[in-house]
């Protein structure tokens, strides 16, 4: 990798001179090992540590099929599905490469006895398949994480109803927490000239859902002037909800658990904020009743806070500690719009509020190509931010997923791939220059 490496780091190699380099037959990755899927049994989910599960892995480099392209990824970052993937909730990911692994011999590939995981990358194109036409060897992308086959008529309106959409680096082999990756060519977006690379790999994921679940006619199709519940408010996916909201001319209600994250709100332009912790609301009497009066003193205190209003869209993503609220305190009318149900997917609700007053339940899952694109436009424009409080090497990868897993992030989580340091890769620094106070006011610096 090290020739890779220097010729990207040089920055004058030519297209021609990157594509003459030898890609190596080996790369360094963080995987999952079959062998440990029952590492973790009879442990309660918050005692299962990614540090035992992920390790860093010599890997062979996978064979470039059509349609696909290999990139030497620069940085990456962690996400909820990374932590999933390495406590084998709420099923070993070896079942989905099982599967997959059945549709063809290309997709053979994929079924092996690791997975190299990651949904989120920056780096620089390599080689690409036969058919791909728009993309060539150095440019600098981004990838999404939709991986789609588009043989079926179901995904030609929105491709994340084709039945053989998946999750790339979670549902698919070869993700971005590694020095290389293997995509299609259709995941591919220009990496925002402004950013390093550290900053362009944050936001793929979770801004892209993000934009999916609150902007898009897919999603909440939010409008001017709409009061928007916003959980996790400063969070790796909450971030990006409130900065749409806040650009899109809504009024964000951000809830928080600390004063820190209050700040980070605040920095963003948000000046409607709960602090859930400081509130103490106990929605669960026990593990199998919850408590209607704290329903209603959530929806008083957004009443408070917004002059009278119950929030048009409540954007959902604990799931079973908060949809019951949630399903509440939406207006008559409103949209519960709902993904990830990080603290539980069995919901609890009490329909007759949904029901009698006419309320909406969206479920929504990552985001299309257009919808990944548009959200990748926004912050090639500096109109929406990187939010990144923290960066790991590759090595350190289980100790930042750790970190997610216990909650103790604020914004995303990077890790460093093959970049060496912090700050590199930024391109326009002129345009850096003219955000540089709201970039660094979004990391947390």
């Amino acid at each position: 990798m090290k020739k890779v490496l220097d010729a990207i780091l040089a920055g004058n190699a030519s297209r021609d001179e990157l594509a003459a380099i030898d890609v190596p037959e080996h790369y360094r990755g963080v995987t999952v090992r079959k062998d440990d899927v029952t590492m973790f049994e009879g442990l309660e989910s918050r005692e299962k540590d990614p540090r035992r599960s992920l390790h860093l892995d010599e890997v062979p480099t996978p064979e470039l099929g059509p349609g696909e392209a290999l990139v030497a990824v620069m940085a990456s970052s962690i996400n909820y599905n990374t932590v999933w993937t390495s406590i084998f909730e709420p099923v070993s990911t070896f079942t989905f490469l099982e599967r997959y692994g059945k549709m063809s011999p290309l997709s053979k590939r994929h079924d092996l006895p690791y997975h190299v995981v990651g949904s989120d990358l920056a780096g620089v194109v390599l080689r690409t398949g036969p058919g791909v036409h728009t993309w060539s060897a150095g440019d600098e992308v981004v990838a999404h994480c939709l991986s789609v086959e588009l043989e079926s008529p179901d995904g030609h309106n929105d491709t994340m109803l084709d039945p053989e959409q998946r999750i790339w680096g979670f549902e698919t082999n070869f993700g971005g927490l590694a020095e290389l990756a293997l995509v299609k060519s259709n995941q591919l977006m220009p990496k925002p000239a402004h950013l390093s690379w550290e900053e362009a790999a944050a936001p793929g994921l979770v801004g892209s859902t993000a934009y999916r679940q609150l902007v898009s006619r897919n999603g909440a199709d939010m409008k001017q002037g709409d009061t928007v519940l916003i959980w996790g408010a400063s969070g790796g996916l909450g971030s990006y909800a409130t900065q749409f909201a806040l650009n899109g001319g809504a009024t964000p209600v951000c809830v928080v658990s600390s004063d820190a994250k209050a700040d980070i709100c605040r920095d963003m332009g948000a000046e409607l904020i709960i602090d859930r912790r400081a509130e103490d609301y106990r929605f669960w009497k026990d593990p199998t009743t919850q408590d209607p009066r704290e329903w209603r003193r959530l929806g008083a205190k957004i009443r408070e806070l917004t002059g009278g209003d119950d929030p048009d869209i409540v954007f959902e993503h604990p799931g079973r500690e908060t949809f019951g609220a949630s399903t509440f305190v939406a207006r008559r009318g409103g949209t519960i719009v709902t993904c990830a149900s990080t603290s539980g997917y069995l919901h609890e609700y009490d329909n007759r509020y949904l029901w009698m007053h006419l309320k909406r339940v969206i479920g929504s899952h990552f985001a299309n190509y257009r919808e990944a694109w548009e959200a990748n436009r926004l912050i090639a424009k500096g109109l929406v931010h990187p939010t990144l409080s923290q960066t790991y090497p590759l090595e350190q990868t289980g100790e930042a997923a750790w970190e997610v897993h216990c909650n103790r992030h604020q914004g995303k989580v990077g890790v460093l791939c093959l970049a060496p340091e912090e700050g590199l890769g930024v391109r326009d620094r002129q345009f850096r220059e003219t955000h540089l106070e709201a970039i660094n006011r979004f990391r947390g610096t």
